[in-house]
């Protein structure tokens, strides 16, 4: 039998499933990039041995409930939603997916040709903001399983066959990668029989492959900044910054560096120092983030999606497009705003309101059956329940712990950055002569205090050298 969570909830008239396989673009084979993830879009957005993709969208249509397919670096997820009136057929199908598959030559087909699309079109094309994180993927772990998109490469896909698709299945969807979750107000007896159809998936595939240490760049004293300029047409421009960082949930530190990411930029919300510095204060973009661990968001809400842990993580922060005048500025200002955490600690007043703001905002992460499935499966691969873990700590969490963490994990003087713009001659220069990085305000009336802080933000130093800023055509990115 696979590994199991079942979180029965007899009064919710709803019922989530979700098939986890530990499974993801780690196990892509060189020059087959992209494999795991079209191998779980065969099965997801594909036909079984009984219907035709056609076939199962229609049995699907009546039961107000679609199959969604989830990939990152270390996992694949196949999951949904229904009305416990339509458990057993949703059941069916969903098993039927990962268990029968078509692998029919015309969804091996669209299904490649959507991914190739979707590097070609949207991440090279009009997604300038996935383009600045995928393409910083590749400065912080150059030779390594994370550095291709999750959804392969260009000569990757071109080189993938059906019978790829059919040997990676067969190789890699086993039990023990499979984590089955159901959850909600499911009849007694229903989880354990649908796990108990798994039992069919072979009992061990290939082993997992272990990941090298994140690279080291700069192996001498003399630290500096790597900086990726992507050129194409662009009205604004991307930035993305990060590096590695050595901890994940199972840390302990894990949690009191959770409140420093948050009070530096909580994703889309104004608690933040970068979105109230940069964006309130400053009118310069749309939003300014943080991260300790990578973040897909889930649709359109604030939320990451559960099951995309990675087993090693980084630090991100991520400006959304800014206008092209003040893109340096707005580099300079979150290393500054940065570079004060780590000098100064967080503030006690900050630390305070960011503890009592996590307390609360935690909980609305496993707000629906669907997110607490997803976290409960989260923590048996982890160890660690995330909202449980970090609430418990919060209760007695201490500013010097926070301030301790910070200086531990935190640094920005060895680190990577993209910038996607249209002017990437022009944007290199500027970062190597030296000059100050002046803000261009659109309205007059900004207030004194902040005026006499850009003078600093705007000399704010960057750690770069000639030979550390590039600059590669849009075209060259994920080719291989």
């Amino acid at each position: 039998m696979p590994r199991t969570v079942f979180i029965p909830s007899p009064n919710n008239p709803l019922v989530a499933l979700r098939l986890y396989f530990e499974v993801g673009s780690s196990d892509d084979p060189p020059g087959k990039e992209g494999l795991a993830a079209l191998t779980s879009d065969v099965l997801g957005e594909g036909g079984t041995q009984k219907r035709t993709y056609a076939e199962v969208l229609d049995a699907l249509y009546p039961l107000a409930a679609h199959i969604q397919v989830i990939g990152d670096k270390d996992s694949l997820v196949f999951e949904g939603t229904v009305h416990r009136d339509n458990l057993a057929a949703f059941a069916d199908l969903l098993a039927e997916q990962v268990l029968t598959p078509r692998f029919a030559p015309e969804d091996f087909a669209r299904t490649r040709q959507n991914a190739s699309d979707y590097l070609a079109k949207t991440l090279r094309g009009n997604n300038d903001e996935e383009l600045g994180k995928q393409a910083l993927s590749t400065l912080m772990y150059p030779g390594h399983p994370y550095a291709h998109p999750t959804s392969g490469t260009v000569a990757g896909l071109a080189a993938i066959t059906v019978d790829d698709v059919r040997a990676f299945y067969a190789s890699h969807f086993a039990r023990d990668r499979l984590i089955v979750g159901v959850a909600g107000g499911y009849p007694a007896g229903f989880a354990e029989a649908f796990a108990a159809r798994f039992a069919a998936l072979p009992a061990a595939g290939a082993p997992r492959p272990k990941l090298p240490a994140p690279p080291v760049r700069n192996k001498g004293d003399k630290k500096h900044a790597e900086i990726l300029l992507v050129e194409k047409d662009a009205r604004a421009d991307a930035i993305s910054i990060g590096y590695p960082i050595s901890l994940t949930r199972s840390d302990p530190d894990f949690y009191p560096l959770t409140v420093a990411r948050s009070y530096l930029g909580e994703h889309r919300t104004f608690n933040g120092v970068l979105m109230n510095r940069l964006r309130g204060d400053r009118g310069l973009n749309y939003g300014d983030y943080a991260y300790i661990e990578s973040f897909i968001q889930d649709g359109w809400s604030t939320f990451p999606h559960p099951n995309v842990l990675r087993r090693q993580q980084h630090f991100e922060i991520w400006l959304r497009p800014v206008p092209p005048q003040n893109a340096l500025f707005a580099l300079r200002g979150a290393v500054y705003y940065t570079r004060q955490l780590i000098k100064n600690g967080i503030p006690e007043a900050g630390f305070e309101s960011t503890r009592r703001f996590l307390g609360n905002y935690a909980d609305l992460w496993t707000q629906d059956v669907s997110r607490r499935l997803g976290y409960a499966i989260d923590a048996k691969v982890s160890g660690k329940d995330l909202v449980h873990e970090l609430k418990a700590r919060l209760a007695s969490m201490k500013k010097a712990e926070v301030d301790r963490v910070i200086r531990k994990y935190f640094q920005l003087d060895d680190f990577s950055a993209v910038i996607v713009t249209d002017k990437a001659a022009e944007v290199r220069a500027r970062l190597l002569d030296g000059k100050p990085s002046p803000m261009t305000y659109d309205t007059a009336g900004t207030a004194a205090a902040i005026l006499e802080e850009d003078k600093h933000i705007e000399v704010e130093p960057l750690p770069v050298t000639p030979d550390s800023v590039r600059i590669v055509r849009v075209e060259q990115l994920f080719e291989r």
